[in-house]
């Protein structure tokens, strides 16, 4: 495929900062990022900004069915001509926080894409949370950043990190210099995988609850912070007990297993 600055020239279009327009054009990490995916030649894959098509060229060659969601309606004639010789291919113009992906496929499905990263926190939940159908992988190319903050270890988790984790295990495949993409963004990237689980049982709206009153405020004791759930200090602090978490810990320090037991503990008292 020619590079992003010549076909984009071609079309006379610009990339907009909005829109978080920063497009990967090294042939070698593009299929670095679809090997990363494990992808049978029978699957189907979501792949979400699809840009000039470059990933998504590799992606055609590698899965039986690619559905690529675009935002911005002024690359649509670009993609059509680009991706004309896979018929397996469907484009579709629209804001993907606006489908709904269970709709998109009938089977299970990998997510893989160069996610604008403005709104890649707003992605991941949209596709973690979705119901019925959560995608059985994600293969994105994030923020560095944002990519450690994700697959971070017990001891320096965060809100993102415990809402990755809880639907599967986060890995980061490796990092990617700026030079990579046109234009160059201002920060490094890191391609990373999740492996999304089958979820033991668990109320998700409270399991939710409880991580972000946790996480409120970073410097409290976890036992003050889960006072926003408008319960007395003894009844917080005998339900921490009853599932072996010290309510003086903060919250990174805590597993999404001990996430999911606090759940189980204080679903009979919180509405």
């Amino acid at each position: 495929m020619e590079h992003p600055r010549k076909l984009l020239e071609q079309h006379a279009i610009h990339p907009k900062k909005s829109l978080g327009q920063n497009f990967l054009f090294d042939d070698s990490l593009l299929h670095k990022i679809v090997a990363s995916a494990d992808l049978d030649p029978a699957d189907h894959v979501l792949e979400i900004g699809p840009g000039v098509g470059a990933l998504t060229g590799v992606l055609a060659q590698a899965a039986a069915r690619v559905v690529a969601v675009e935002l911005d309606n002024r690359l649509l004639p670009l993609l059509h001509e680009q991706l004309a010789p896979y018929p397996h291919v469907e484009l579709h113009h629209a804001d993907i926080l606006d489908l709904n992906p269970s709709d998109l496929f009938d089977r299970p499905y990998a997510a893989v894409a160069n996610v604008p990263y403005y709104i890649t926190g707003a992605i991941m939940r949209h596709l973690l949370s979705n119901k019925p159908m959560r995608p059985k992988r994600i293969v994105f190319t994030v923020q560095k950043e944002v990519a450690e903050r994700m697959t971070a270890p017990v001891g320096k988790m965060s809100l993102l990190a415990v809402s990755t984790q809880f639907y599967g295990t986060a890995s980061i495949v490796s990092h990617i210099s700026a030079g990579a993409f046109w234009p160059k963004p201002k920060v490094a990237s890191s391609i990373v995988r999740v492996d999304v689980s089958e979820q033991p049982p668990v109320n998700e709206k409270l399991f939710f609850r409880l991580a972000k009153a946790g996480f409120s405020q970073k410097r409290k004791q976890l036992k003050n912070n889960l006072r926003a759930l408008q319960l007395g200090d003894d009844v917080i602090a005998e339900n921490m007990a009853a599932v072996d978490i010290d309510g003086r810990r903060r919250a990174e320090t805590l597993s999404v297993p001990e996430w999911r037991a606090l759940t189980a503990q204080f679903a009979t008292l919180v509405g």
